[in-house]
């Protein structure tokens, strides 16, 4: 290794910045669908930090990170969008590859995924590292890398290179030894603390600039970064979630959903780790689609990558607006109960955070026979009761049966899914509001008129979910009962059923009922209080009076 490219290795975080002002005027990444981005994917043998560098790529913890030297931690392709100085291009995330892998086992299967997948990518990153130095099975990747991908020109990357100090010559040692697998000189470079960006950011910056400089002369650009179209930004894409507990065939949904193999499927339980994100497209709507680990609870016992996997499962519930909980329609016939306690903790906690739920019974067919109508009613009624039972609150909530691996209810889940979405975004005007307030309180019957509420106005100050306040006279607020009344006349009225309402109160002084300016303070107070809610920062409140 030469002297510069030492220095440029020892100073990397002095020079970040401005190393990465070097970009061609009218290319603009920023400017490009994510789907028309270039794709990066990251190959190696296993534990040489391929998710570590995903993580440092796309600027987030979101791959599952943990030292397995006789385990691997990722078995599925996870994706994300990679920030390096100006360029922006998809980065794939990979299994480790080994040439032990038999036939059926799990390494052929995510081997077999990886290769796929190298089909349809534009760069590739050779991992390996630094400090164990040359491995056989390094060597064996690059064997497999020349027959899988030919058409492929790897970068190679050395990882783990932040221990290595050139004054005993270690550094230079260790990239000449890793320039005997034929792919070059590697980059020295420390995923960990970001050392050796820039080396890796000039190595990517001519390959992915000159494959978007060629699609955009396909079609007649000439590089034009306004010929980019910029994303719809007044439709915002939908999160889903699919969660549940192992084995009940939460990734065959998921690569039923996508109409292709993208995640690893097979009998054995636990078998996802990291939360699968991506991206699809139904109806000219835009789904992010996540595949959970199974969700179990979190025990002492439970440690290292699994522990891990729960966690993150939790964390994609509260990032997505609408939950899929899979269910397993064997084990309702058998158990003769829909839900064990793992599903219903997640059941009530997406109500609780105000997401949409939807239920989908998975694997009917399991059920044919000589009882198949027999059994299917028996699990129609057992799920229904069951979710009317632990979540009271929330009526209306969907259930959609289906068969995931013959590919039966696809198209019923996506529309069922987008409904509750719709539902989940409801915005009502404050007059409409207002005139079903007028009707819905006539038709009450009130026990005691003289304790009846005196409600000013209704109005909706939020949604995702659908929020209201009701302005009430003086000191007298709405009961428990009264809020139940109005939330199902609410769900009745303006088919808001299966999704979670919240309705809050405001006492209005009698000084401010005669319609003063004042009256409009206390819903601008609300608006804004609701607004600063950190986990539904993004969406907009708003209020009329």
């Amino acid at each position: 290794m030469s002297n510069s490219n030492i220095f440029l290795f020892r100073w990397t975080r002095r020079t970040f910045s401005r190393g990465f002002c070097t970009k061609k005027k009218n290319l603009d990444f920023t400017k490009v669908e994510i789907s028309r981005l270039p794709t990066v994917i990251i190959l190696g043998r296993p534990n040489v930090g391929k998710s570590a560098l995903f993580n440092r790529l796309i600027r987030r913890r979101e791959a599952l990170v943990y030292n397995t030297p006789d385990d691997h931690v990722t078995r599925d392709i996870r994706e994300g969008v990679a920030k390096l100085g100006h360029l922006r291009f998809r980065v794939l995330d990979s299994a480790g590859l080994e040439a032990e892998a038999t036939s059926g086992s799990i390494l052929h299967r995510t081997a077999s995924f990886t290769a796929n997948v190298l089909s349809t990518s534009h760069s590739l990153l050779f991992l390996t590292d630094a400090r164990a130095g040359l491995h056989p099975l390094d060597q064996e990747v690059g064997k497999w890398l020349r027959k899988n991908a030919p058409q492929l020109k790897p970068i190679l990357v050395m990882n783990k290179s932040e221990s290595l100090f050139d004054v005993d010559g270690s550094l230079a040692s260790s990239a000449n030894e890793m320039s005997r697998l034929g792919f070059g000189d590697p980059i020295a470079i420390s995923a960990e603390t970001g050392l050796g960006m820039h080396d890796l950011f000039l190595s990517l910056q001519p390959v992915l600039e000159d494959y978007m400089l060629n699609e955009s002369a396909k079609e007649n650009t000439c590089g034009d970064e306004s010929s980019f179209p910029e994303a719809d930004e007044s439709k915002l894409p939908l999160q889903l979630a699919i969660v549940g507990r192992p084995n009940v065939g939460k990734s065959t949904l998921l690569n039923t959903l996508l109409q292709e193999d993208r995640v690893l499927v097979g009998p054995e339980a636990g078998l996802t780790r990291d939360a699968i994100r991506t991206q699809f497209e139904f109806q000219g709507r835009t789904i992010y689609l996540v595949d959970t680990a199974g969700w179990l609870q979190r025990t002492k016992l439970e440690k290292g990558a699994s522990s891990l996997s729960i966690m993150q499962s939790r964390k994609s519930l509260l990032r997505a607006h609408i939950i899929a909980l899979v269910l397993d329609a064997g084990e309702i016939v058998s158990a003769k109960r829909s839900m064990k306690h793992a599903e219903v903790v997640i059941a009530r906690r997406a109500v609780e955070e105000g997401r949409g739920l939807v239920v989908i019974v998975n694997k009917m067919d399991l059920l044919r026979g000589k009882n198949k109508s027999a059994s299917y009613e028996q699990v129609l009624e057992a799920v229904q009761q069951e979710i009317q039972t632990i979540i009271p609150q929330v009526t209306g909530i969907p259930v959609v049966f289906i068969s995931a691996l013959e590919g039966r209810g696809r198209t019923t889940v996506l529309h069922q899914v987008i409904d509750t979405y719709e539902k989940w975004c409801t915005r009502l005007s404050t007059a409409r509001l207002n005139r079903w307030l007028q009707k819905v309180m006539s038709r009450h019957s009130w026990k005691d008129q003289a304790a009846q509420p005196k409600i000013k106005y209704f109005t909706q100050v939020k949604a995702r979910p659908p929020t209201f306040v009701a302005f009430v006279h003086g000191k007298t607020k709405l009961s428990d009962t009264d809020t139940r009344f109005l939330t199902k006349s609410l769900k009745d009225d303006f088919d808001l059923g299966g999704i979670p309402i919240r309705i809050m109160q405001r006492s209005i002084a009698k000084k401010d009922v005669g319609g003063s300016s004042k009256s409009s303070h206390p819903i601008g107070r609300v608006a804004l209080r609701i607004k600063s809610d950190k986990r539904d920062k993004g969406d907009l409140v708003e209020s009329k009076a």
